[in-house]
Order: C-alpha cells, then structure tokens, then sequence
C-alpha cells in the first residue's frame, strides 16, 4: 500500500508542478518557480514519509551512494556561502530532486515502471499543450510573453527542455502500448510535444534530440529485435510519422508568435552549434570564467544557489553575462555542469559524475536482459541520460525545481538494472531519526517555498511601507523586496530604515549597484 501511494502522489505531482503558476507579473520567473518548488518539495517530502512507513532496510546502489555524498557536499558548501537563503533553496531543490529519484527506484522495484513513466511522459505532454495554447493565441496572467511560448513554465526553452527529457518516456510508453487505442494516444502526444520543440526554437533542446535519436536508433536495434510480443514492432513506424507530423504542422500553421526574423525556425537550426557569435560566444565567455571563479574556490565553491552573487568579480569586460546594475541577467549560468563546479566545488562535482556514470552502466548492463520490458526501459533510460547531459550543458535544467521531480523521477524509475549491493538496517530507534530528519528537512523546505508565495502576494501591486515590511518579514531572503523598501523609505528622506533594507539588499547581492545608491544617498 506504501509504494502504490507513492506512485500516486509521484503522478500527481508530476501533473501539478507542469500546471501550476502565479500571476504575479512583478516577480518574473519567480512566480512560476516558487510554487512548482512547493509541489516539488510536498512530492518529495510524502512520498518518502509513505515510503519509510515500513521499511526496515535502505537498499543502496552505487549510485544512491554517489548521489548521498553529493547532497552532504553541497549542504556543507551552503554553510560558508554568500547569500545563505539562495543556498538553502538550492540545496533544498537537489535533496528532493534526490528524494523523488529514490521514491521512483523503489516503485520501480515494485514492478510498477510503466505506470509512472506514463504519467511523467504525459506530463512533458501536458506542459506541451500549454506552450502551444500560448502559441496559437490564448491570453492569460498564468502564461508570461517573454520568452513565449513557454506556457506554465514561463520560459519556452524550460518547456523544451523537459519536452525532449520525456522523449524516450514517451517512445517506451508508446512502444509497449497494450491496445490500438492507447498507441494512437501516445502517437498524437509525440505529435504535440514535436511541433512545441520546433516552435521554441530552443537550439539546446534541437541538439538534445538529435543526440538522442543517434543513440537510440541503433541502440534499440540492438537491444529488441528480438523480443516476445512485448513491442509492437509493427507499429514502430507510426512513431517518427506522428514527430514529423507534429513538426510539419508547428511549421505550417499560422501562429501568434512574433519573431524578429523572415526565417526563424531555419535560422535557429543554421545556428545551433554556432559559437563564434550571438548566445554561443556568450556561453563561451560565461563557461572561462566560470572556470576561472571555481579555481579560486575549488574545494567547496562559491555555495549553492550562489553563483550570481560571485560572478560579477570574475566577469570580463563587456561579458554578456551581466546587466547594467552590476547584477547578472540570470540567477544561474548557462550550464548545469557549470553551476554545479562552481557552486559546489570539484570534489562534488566529481562525485555528480560517478553517480550519472553508474546510472549509465545500470542501463547498459539492462540491455542484456532477457526481459523485454527490462530491455526497453534500458533503452530509454540511457536516451534520457544522454539527453540530460547535452541540455544540462546549454542550460540550466537540473537546478529547477520542474525538471528536478520530471528527469530524476524518470531515472529512478528507469533504473531497474541496478546492482544493489549494501543495505542499511533502519529499524527501532534508527527509524525514529530517519523520520524525524525527513519530517524536518521536508518541512523547511516546504516552509520555505510557503512564505515566499505568501511574500510575493503581499509585495504585488502594493506600495504600502506596511504591507511590504510584511512582506519582508516573510521573505527576508528576497533582494527585490528590500530594495522596494530602501527606495520607498529614501523616497520618503527616512535614511535610516533605508539604509538598513539597503544593506540587507547588498548582503543578500553584494556586487549589486543599486543598493549603493541608496547608501550613499543617506551619507554612507
């Protein structure tokens, strides 16, 4: 009854943290983040507790362990950071991306893969839906118009980002469809996730897919063309027909989208391994230094989360990177590999390797399997790996909270291949801790995510000095809301409570210019 709850509550979540937003415009992606990291948390933190209800025994992989050591560096990393609040949500998202990784392998172990992939898949689905709603004219404060069509998410390279992590979910899923019906289904989702990848245009996402279709194909040769009626091999050629369906279509059909461009679609795909101009050369110039900030804090790095608060020192002139205030444009590199070097230092950063490499080996060591189920999963699961590494490399994926339930759900739940070779015994008094721990770690982190939601509905659209001290007082991490209070007060020639919202603004983004203005307006 344990696993079956869990796999209910990993469903739900997985539907809510695509759907769910704020309109509050005030806070840019924050309000499309701060409550899907809610649903991410409550996801971890129940599944987990439903779990551990009776389980005796932790069975530990190589990768659990890897994975394990990576959360305990980067929660030391937290403590001697910059901006501790960044650093506690951003060791908060990895401990229950980590958690959902687990709930998956243990409903998994339970024979239940199919039914949780399908859902995942038919989240990225969903999320899918949403851009192409926004595409095709739909109007609505849930959806943001920068970076359309992002939808739910706010951003279109996010929703392709997690469209094409679900694109060997969903091609297992379609594979092993029971009925005609169910494989018809599967068929006009891929057509739907298809044309929302061409129209986001996102160039990290195009390049994903085509690593994963270099990997797959000869792959799931290989690995299935024997099998025992549990892939329909006939319908096999519906599949690429239903994605070039959808793409056609995206192509074709008239849409809302304003592009700068007479060819934008052709023009993205000229330039996706273009790096001598444009974003290409941005990342460069991001990625050496970067490189250069995490030789100067290799053990540790610079905190997690806190990368845009050391970045400024290390930033070259002109770097693309940084806006006019002295603050970078993004809250996180271009990169997840680079976010977690620099934020959590080599040794982490190492230890992040070894836990994908094992991964990677639980999927090859699955294509030798005598079940085709078992076969087809390790198909999938080494697709998703490989599709993880090229966007993780382009952009910031795994750092989100959306991605962070989605991706690390599908490789829990993909991973059955898994040798695990140690159990740590939990019962008795031992099962008390473990429970308190979670209860505690699940409760900041929920806590946490609560009051933020409950600042940023106080702070929009208000311009009461009470109203945004409540706020404050909620949210005393929020650089966005000081700082309205540091003007609202200076405004008002009240230098003291300027000044101190001031400085808590610059303690929280010390290379921040305005801020300083601030300060010297009231003499300091």
């Amino acid at each position: 009854m344990g696993v079956r709850l869990a796999l209910r509550l990993l469903q739900l979540g997985a539907i809510l943290v695509v759907l769910v937003a704020t309109p509050w415009k005030q806070f840019d992606l924050d309000r499309f983040f701060v409550p899907k990291e809610l649903v991410l948390h409550a996801t971890a933190l129940l599944a987990t507790l439903c779990l551990m209800a009776r389980a005796r025994r932790l069975p530990l992989a190589r990768v659990d362990q890897f994975l394990a050591v990576f959360l305990a560096l980067g929660a030391l990393a937290a403590l001697f950071s910059t901006n501790w609040w960044a650093a506690q949500r951003a060791v908060m998202i990895s401990l229950s991306g980590a958690a959902c990784f687990w709930a998956a392998r243990a409903v998994a172990r339970a024979g239940l893969t199919r039914a949780l992939v399908a859902t995942l898949a038919f989240a990225a689905v969903l999320g899918a839906i949403t851009s192409l709603l926004q595409a095709y004219g739909l109007r609505t404060e849930y959806f943001s118009l920068n970076r359309a069509p992002g939808g739910t998410f706010g951003n279109r390279n996010f929703m392709a980002h997690l469209a094409v992590i679900a694109m060997p979910a969903l091609l297992y899923t379609a594979l092993g469809a029971r009925t005609r019906g169910s494989w018809t289904r599967w068929c006009v989702g891929i057509g739907i996730v298809a044309a929302a990848l061409i129209l986001s245009r996102s160039r990290a996402a195009w390049l994903a897919l085509i690593a994963c279709a270099v990997v797959l194909l000869p792959l799931g040769y290989l690995a299935l063309r024997r099998t025992e009626g549990t892939v329909r091999w006939r319908r096999t050629w519906a599949l690429p027909f239903a994605f070039g369906l959808g793409a056609v279509a995206a192509l074709v059909l008239p849409n809302t989208l304003d592009w700068k461009s007479d060819s934008p679609y052709l023009d993205t795909a000229k330039s996706v391994v273009n790096y001598k101009e444009g974003s290409g050369a941005g990342r460069l110039v991001q990625y050496s230094n970067t490189l250069r900030m995490s030789s100067h804090h290799p053990l540790l790095g610079v905190g997690p989360g806190n990368w845009a608060m050391v970045y400024p020192k290390f930033a070259s002139r002109n770097d693309p990177s940084l806006a006019d205030n002295g603050m970078t444009a993004n809250p996180w590199p271009s990169s997840d590999w680079m976010t977690f070097l620099s934020e959590r230092g080599f040794v982490a950063f190492a230890v992040l390797v070894l836990a994908m490499v094992s991964l990677l080996a639980d999927g090859v060591r699955g294509l030798a399997a005598r079940d085709d189920e078992e076969r087809l999963a390790a198909v999938a699961l080494i697709g998703t790996i490989v599709v993880l590494l090229v966007v993780g490399t382009f952009d910031a994926v795994l750092l989100l909270p959306l991605p962070a339930l989605i991706a690390w759900s599908l490789l829990g739940a993909l991973s059955r291949a898994g040798r695990e070779r140690h159990a740590v015994d939990i019962g008795g008094e031992r099962r008390l801790a473990v429970f308190a721990a979670i209860l505690v770690l699940g409760g900041i982190a929920i806590a946490r995510s609560t009051t933020q939601l409950l600042a940023m509905e106080l702070f929009n659209g208000t311009t009461r000095r009470t109203v945004l001290e409540e706020a404050s007082s909620y949210d005393p991490g929020s650089y966005r809301i000081h700082l309205r209070l540091a003007q609202a007060y200076l405004a008002r020639g009240s230098c003291k409570p300027a000044t101190a919202h001031a400085r808590a603004a610059r303690k929280l983004y010390p290379e921040a210019g305005e801020p300083k203005v601030v300060i010297r307006a009231c003499g300091g």
